[in-house]
């Protein structure tokens, strides 16, 4: 049996951002079985979700830890393997009943000085970088519908629009909103991908669905001036519905 007395950081899972399913718990490590039961209940969902992305996010207690190389390793009797992180911490947790019956545990490849673990639920990102209005609504409309399913307080919630997170290093990205011959360019601001993350200080872009009609165009494009004017896509990390 492990031993918890000598380890310092302070790991809590949550159901859904901001929802607490565990009290915190010594160790830079947490129970694969605790972190398996928050995601699962993702799959066991009856509603439409194709539209959606459901990850498992790391987020250290401390600002800039979370460097890149860092990765989660699930370790039990005769289950090893390494789980990469994205930009913003998350990664896709296999859901091995081998790992549950082993009760393996999820553990940094490096001391973050104490972290949480949260399901995270995002909207399916385009290639294109281009989305009609009416599939942004359709897919917060399925993230809405499970956040209600997860979580009872949420049933008073509507989904009013999306928050496009992008790079801190990346290239400038622009949001158009494009409707026929119009085109607008939505405000940038700086804050946090989701809920609860101590880094809040990402490039984030908010667009409300009240901005325009449902035959609107959401557009990501970066423009860079050289000899001409070039125009390149720039993905987001994520899109994340805004409820209210």
């Amino acid at each position: 049996m492990m031993r918890r007395a000598h380890l310092t950081a302070c790991v809590t899972l949550l159901l859904t951002a901001g929802m607490a399913v565990a009290q915190p718990r010594a160790g830079e490590w947490v129970n694969y079985r605790d972190a398996y039961r928050a995601m699962v209940l993702f799959d066991k969902y009856g509603g439409p979700k194709n539209l959606l992305h459901n990850h498992l996010q790391v987020l250290p207690r401390d600002k800039g830890v979370l460097g890149q190389g860092v990765q989660l390793f699930m370790k039990g009797k005769t289950v090893e393997t390494g789980l990469a992180l994205d930009a913003l911490g998350r990664t896709t947790l296999p859901l091995l009943k081998a790992a549950y019956d082993e009760n393996a545990v999820l553990t940094p490849n490096r001391a973050l000085g104490g972290f949480t673990v949260r399901p995270r639920v995002s909207l399916a990102l385009r290639a294109d970088g281009a989305y009609d209005v009416t599939e942004l609504r359709a897919a917060c409309e399925q993230a809405l519908g499970y956040a209600r399913y997860a979580d009872s307080s949420a049933r008073g919630r509507q989904c009013v629009g999306v928050r496009l997170i992008f790079p801190r290093d990346g290239a400038a990205a622009s949001v158009h909103v494009r409707l026929g011959g119009t085109e607008t360019v939505l405000p940038q601001t700086r804050g946090a991908a989701f809920a609860g993350d101590v880094d809040d200080d990402l490039p984030v872009v908010t667009y409300r669905f009240a901005q325009a009609p449902e035959q609107a165009t959401l557009q990501l494009v970066t423009s860079r001036l050289a000899t001409s004017t070039v125009q390149t896509y720039q993905a987001p990390l994520a899109i994340v519905p805004l409820f209210e």
